[in-house]
């Protein structure tokens, strides 16, 4: 890697646009690619992104591309900032296209849809060998790119590639950690979505905030299982990549996937909700894993599978909140905090 990195950042929505212009502010030559050809070459001209994140003045040096070659010609990493359902297939492009020395990254959050894999998996199988992180943390885009305060966490088996990334990331506004529990990572940023619709439906019903703290500490308990009986760290979890990741997307406004619950909650229909909200929100597809992981690991999840359910149309949230209430009452901890009834 060199003094100056070169950076290409893959996908131009708000999270893109906002870790481009970060990596960009902290002093790396930065290319932002996105598909849409006419939104890219308005970015460059206006030097904001109108639709995602308009507040933002794109740095002067930051170049917006259209064409993928273009963004990759010479690039030390590629970090990858696209929807989980779009990921496999950004993989496949990058193929032909990616120079052999370039490390890839990701702050994508999510699973490949219709298997449950995750995406450091995909990454392996494609790019075997090649140097590969994960981005994560609770992060809003929004706050990113007006400076201020937060802190990610960078996981990767290299931990020298973990820490060359980190490094990068980190500025005076941004505090940026390292690790090389990648599949923690990945489920705490994927999970917490699922969560965060149940807090939100709940907060749509006006439930109270009992009933908010409750989910999110039983839903915590639900991630730790879940994680621990795959292999992750509990650490990893109770940190920045699980534990804070969640309480930012269960309780922040700006999160998509709260304001999912909170106007399911309300008696709108999904798919209406959906157009209101105008952006991917990953729990649609990331509960249907979550409970596939589950199922797979004979583990009993009922917020995640109500929330399933929720979201499949087979019950409303009240149905879902009722169900819950009304399991039987045991011990917090039956036989320790993995105990997986």
């Amino acid at each position: 890697m060199t003094a100056r990195m070169r950076v290409a950042v893959l996908g131009a929505g708000s999270w893109g646009t906002a870790l481009a212009a970060t990596l960009a502010r902290h002093g790396s030559d930065v290319s932002l690619w996105g598909r849409d050809a006419a939104q890219m070459i308005a970015m460059a001209g206006a030097r904001r992104n109108a639709r995602y994140l308009p507040e933002l003045q794109l740095p002067a040096d930051l170049r917006c591309l259209h064409d993928l070659a273009e963004a990759l010609a010479d690039a030390d990493l590629a970090l990858i900032v696209v929807p989980s359902h779009a990921f496999a297939e950004l993989l496949a492009q990058l193929a032909p296209l990616l120079p052999a020395r370039t490390g890839i990254a990701w702050a994508t959050k999510g699973f490949e849809p219709g298997t449950g894999r995750f995406l450091h998996e995909l990454v392996a199988a494609r790019f075997p060998g090649r140097p590969a992180a994960v981005v994560t943390g609770p992060s809003f885009a929004r706050e990113v790119a007006q400076g201020l305060p937060t802190a990610l966490t960078v996981h990767a088996l290299d931990a020298g590639f973990a820490q060359q990334l980190a490094t990068l990331l980190h500025g005076p506004a941004l505090r940026a950690y390292s690790g090389a529990d990648m599949l923690g990572a990945e489920l705490g940023g994927a999970m917490k979505n699922v969560l965060a619709v149940a807090t939100g439906a709940a907060d749509g019903m006006q439930l109270g905030l009992n009933a908010r703290a409750g989910l999110i500490t039983r839903g915590m308990n639900e991630m730790l299982r879940l994680g621990v009986a795959l292999g992750a760290r509990a650490e990893t979890l109770m940190g920045l990549a699980g534990l804070g990741d969640l309480v930012l997307t269960c309780t922040g406004e700006l999160s998509r996937n709260r304001r999912l619950g909170l106007l399911l909650g309300r008696g709108v229909p999904l798919a209406q909700a959906l157009a209101e909200i105008g952006q991917v929100v990953e729990s649609v597809l990331t509960a249907e894993e979550v409970v596939r992981l589950a199922m797979r690991l004979d583990l009993d999840l009922p917020i995640s599978f109500h929330v399933r359910a929720v979201l499949r149309g087979e019950i409303t949230p009240g149905e879902g909140l009722h169900a819950l209430l009304a399991r039987e009452q045991k011990p917090e901890y039956p036989a320790g905090l993995f105990d997986p009834r």
